[in-house]
């Protein structure tokens, strides 16, 4: 018998906190099965097994990071908007391991809910770049470029690449203010375009 309250949000939620637990690759059902005190068939009415697991929780992580990424940047243009930006996904990641490592698979190009549901973050990247007057055509060169630089550095965060004494936050911010100067200057940048 199902256990009282399961919902797919519920089921979804608690997925999502065991992979942040354990690792992404640690997701069966079986194990959330456990963790719920229920048998594993019964999560079947919940989700459409564990690709169906797995995208829930991606779209339930990466809304979650759009949230915030928007809270950052909301008051906020330019230089200050990017920095707020920067330091919310890198919190988010450090945060929500397991979660962060479910967004970083494009959806299938046939999944309109997922892809619709990804693209919230990189619209709020792109306001901000606005600010910095990047013109449309450049925008998903810059945003590959900045998301690359952050995944890569919360990447070797996270799995222990910094084993040099100084401090990480100091590199972050590092990083963040090369952006902002390389952003002023950047290929393409519709010099005539006011900062929004």
């Amino acid at each position: 018998m199902p256990r009282a309250g399961l919902t797919p949000v519920v089921v979804t939620a608690e997925a999502a906190s065991l992979i942040d637990e354990r690792g992404f690759d640690s997701l069966s059902l079986a194990a959330l099965a456990k963790r719920l005190g229920v048998a594993t068939p019964s999560l079947y009415k919940h989700v459409d097994g564990l690709d169906g697991l797995r995208r829930e929780v991606s779209l339930l992580a990466v809304g979650e990071l759009a949230e915030r990424l928007r809270s950052a940047a909301t008051g906020r243009s330019g230089p200050g908007a990017l920095r707020e930006v920067f330091d919310a996904y890198r919190r988010y990641a450090l945060e929500y391991p397991g979660r962060y490592v479910s967004i970083q698979r494009a959806p299938a190009p046939t999944d309109t809910e997922a892809r619709a549901t990804f693209a919230r973050p990189v619209e709020v990247i792109a306001a901000v770049l606005r600010g910095f007057a990047i013109p449309e055509r450049q925008m998903v060169h810059t945003i590959r470029a900045l998301r690359s630089a952050v995944h890569g550095f919360v990447d070797l965060e996270t799995h222990g690449g910094f084993g040099l004494p100084e401090d990480v936050d100091e590199s972050y911010a590092v990083m963040v203010e090369g952006f902002v100067r390389a952003l002023e200057n950047w290929p393409g940048r519709d010099e005539g375009a006011r900062e929004i």
